[in-house]
């Protein structure tokens, strides 16, 4: 019985109005401890039965990114093609046209520098505007600029083209990864997050395959028709992300949280046998909300370096940087440096065409590694180790004598294609799982921006001291480029060791506490939480009462209605 009851006072209305708070967050704890519990027990083909539609929905906004692979994949390789040369190029002392160096290094890292402005932008827009109207502005822009593309008259326009469509790349590098990470359960979320890096390699190799066809073209259309194929793009997925749910965690963080029980539906597909329960799991994005916003006070870039949240900004930016410094950039150049290796170009060439292939199977090979129970952690932290020796081994065949040059020559090639099948088991295709899941979700958005800006930046270094390594007229390393690379990659084995985390099996919320109390990196996977032991005091919990009693005022019987198995509504 009350105190005051007990003392002959009578309880005022504030006090009923605590005690119904205080029962409302026991409510809201109830029902998210039990979605917790059945999250983490959902097996992969129970997500899958469970959220068929939010797969799908996930599959489709991740095409985005293949619009980028596309178009990288032509610029780099059009300078090869004389038409292009004739029109942007500049005529040379031996009578043939070629793009200038500088032009060339201009367009190779123009989109480069329309990404980090886009992806700065993303942060602020997509969580003030929601993750679909962003991508579908994105959409539209990107239509118009392709127009640049196909009709550009001089090679000023088409590195204006290649900035202006950086900006919109840029958005997509970002929201895609942050969509699939909230509209799937635990279980599917490290697949559906790392699909990305399929659709990567989905646009190069349709990009590789068109070019391939317009190189017996001898007119202008040899470089008009892959531009004027960038428009394939955008209109189907204008429909599908028009169509498409907004993100449920989203619509929680801005308190429209029927809203979000509506979306959290369109995802699902309920069935008689299953427990899913829609009340629960906007319970579940409730307390986790609250959670972070009693962890994490603001929700700008600068919060991104306060507190527990700069560590998981560290090392969001160094897995996103780590795939550079691994030797990515190195492979970029796979074909130059097969050539520089001994190869012809004909074999340069099938081999790196290989590696592509081999760029898109990888993925699948790393959900087979991660369905077999290999943490995320685990596989990044291998695959290092792989890729460190077999850049030392590349390194090696360059002390090999002139007379075996060719036998040495094939090693390398080799050498880089089981790099690539090694890279996308594990660093190529696991950094996406690991960026989406070790920010806090009020700064994802922003962690990630700041994270892919890094991979960017390191890039344009990279893609500037690379060819220098390479090029016989320049430094002219060769083979002993592999010793840089891997002693470069031996410190991300020494980082990742020590810094990068264990994130599988974990709900948010407890991957929050798990950094709010500053567990080590390498005890995360042992370390047991319980996220229902905080006191919640949050301004979207007292949304989520208002909209509650709102409901059952509207719906006088709307508990009764809403039993275990949840329908969607028509």
């Amino acid at each position: 019985m009350d105190s005051k009851v007990q003392d002959g006072i009578e309880p005022t209305k504030g006090d009923d109005e605590r005690r119904a708070s205080t029962a409302s967050v026991a409510k809201i704890i109830q029902n998210a401890k039990a979605a917790t519990d059945k999250e983490q027990r959902m097996s992969l083909w129970e997500g899958i039965k469970t959220y068929p539609k939010a797969v799908g929905w996930s599959l489709l906004i991740s095409t985005c990114i293949a619009m980028e692979g596309y178009d990288i994949s032509l610029v780099n390789n059009f300078y090869a093609f004389s038409q292009f040369n004739r029109k942007y190029g500049e005529l040379t002392a031996d009578g043939t046209y070629q793009v200038p160096a500088r032009w060339q290094a201009g367009l190779s890292n123009g989109a480069a520098v329309g990404e980090i402005i886009g992806l700065f932008l993303n942060g602020w827009a997509s969580e003030r505007f929601g993750y679909r109207y962003t991508l579908i502005t994105c959409l539209i822009l990107i239509t118009a600029f392709t127009a640049i593309f196909f009709t550009a008259p001089n090679v000023q326009a088409l590195l204006a083209a290649e900035i202006l469509a950086g900006v919109p790349w840029g958005v997509f590098q970002t929201l895609t990864i942050t969509y699939a990470s909230e509209v799937c359960p635990v279980a599917l979320r490290g697949y559906l997050t790392t699909y990305v890096n399929f659709c990567w390699g989905l646009g190069q190799l349709i990009g590789i395959g068109v070019i391939r066809s317009m190189i017996n073209r001898d007119d202008e259309w040899a470089y008009r028709i892959p531009y004027s194929l960038q428009w394939m793009w955008p209109a189907p997925l204008l429909l599908g992300i028009a169509l498409a749910p907004e993100s449920p965690w989203w619509l929680v963080r801005k308190g429209k949280i029927q809203q979000a029980k509506k979306a959290l539906l369109r995802l699902t597909s309920v069935r008689e046998e299953s427990d899913f329960n829609a009340d629960e799991t906007i319970a579940m994005m409730v307390h986790t909300t609250a959670l972070e916003e009693k962890i994490t006070k603001g929700a700008s870039y600068f919060d991104c370096f306060k507190g527990v949240d700069l560590r998981r900004t560290e090392i969001v930016c160094m897995v996103w940087a780590m795939q550079n410094l691994s030797g990515n950039s190195f492979s970029n150049y796979s074909t130059y440096f097969l050539e520089q290796a001994g190869l012809d170009a004909s074999k340069a060439y099938s081999f790196a065409m290989g590696q592509y292939g081999i760029n898109m199977a990888g993925v699948f090979g790393a959900w087979f590694l991660m369905s077999m129970g290999f943490g995320r952690r685990t596989l990044y932290l291998a695959g290092l180790c792989g890729l460190c020796v077999m850049l030392l081994v590349m390194g090696f065949l360059g002390l090999v004598p002139e007379a075996h040059r060719d036998q040495a020559s094939l090693a390398t090639g080799s050498m880089m294609i089981i790099w690539a099948l090694v890279y996308q088991l594990s660093v190529g295709t696991v950094a996406y799982s690991l960026v989406a899941e070790i920010s806090t979700r009020r700064l994802q958005i922003k962690t990630v921006v700041l994270g892919r800006n890094l991979y960017n930046v390191v890039g344009i270094i990279c893609g500037v001291f690379t060819p220098y390594m390479l090029n016989p007229t320049a430094w002219d390393w060769g083979n002993y480029t592999g010793f840089f690379w891997g002693g470069i990659c031996f410190l991300c084995i020494i980082y990742t060791y020590f810094r990068v985390p264990e994130p599988r099996g974990r709900t948010f919320a407890e991957l929050d506490l798990l950094f709010e109390r500053k567990v080590s990196a390498r005890k995360f996977a042992t370390t047991h939480v319980d996220v229902f032991d905080e006191t919640l005091e949050s301004q979207v919990v007292d949304n989520y009462n208002a909209q509650r009693v709102m409901a059952v005022n509207e719906t006088p019987h709307a508990d009764e209605k809403q039993a275990t198995h949840s329908t969607q509504p028509a």
